[in-house]
């Protein structure tokens, strides 16, 4: 499934364009902060939607109901999963189920 367009942004990384997106809307775990900001990532060319490459950070998303201070995902952080997942076999060219990229080992629920 390809990621849409609307609220995405697009980077480069060593000569290859990605698009990137946080969703929206927090999930109710995000919303009550039991569990982390995620975000996509996948090929912005190509001929078809390949692999999705779905991040977990250590943050809670912007959108929290308690009002957490969330932090920020930058694109240097994207830039940084996006190297880590490929060292990882991620080839986001191929099709086939979400590539999961954990990095949310310093994650603390606030309660």
């Amino acid at each position: 499934m390809a990621l849409t367009r609307k609220g995405s942004r697009l980077i480069t990384v060593d000569g290859t364009t990605y698009r990137w997106r946080v969703r929206h809307k927090p999930t109710y775990a995000q919303g009550l902060c039991w569990t982390p900001l995620t975000y996509a990532v996948e090929a912005a060319g190509g001929e078809g939607p390949g692999t999705t490459l779905v991040v977990t950070t250590d943050r809670t998303h912007p959108g929290n109901w308690l009002l957490v201070d969330p932090g920020s995902v930058r694109p240097e952080h994207v830039a940084d999963a996006i190297r880590e997942a490929r060292e990882r076999g991620w080839d986001p060219a191929r099709q086939g189920s979400p590539f999961p990229l954990d990095r949310s080992a310093a994650f603390r629920s606030p309660h």
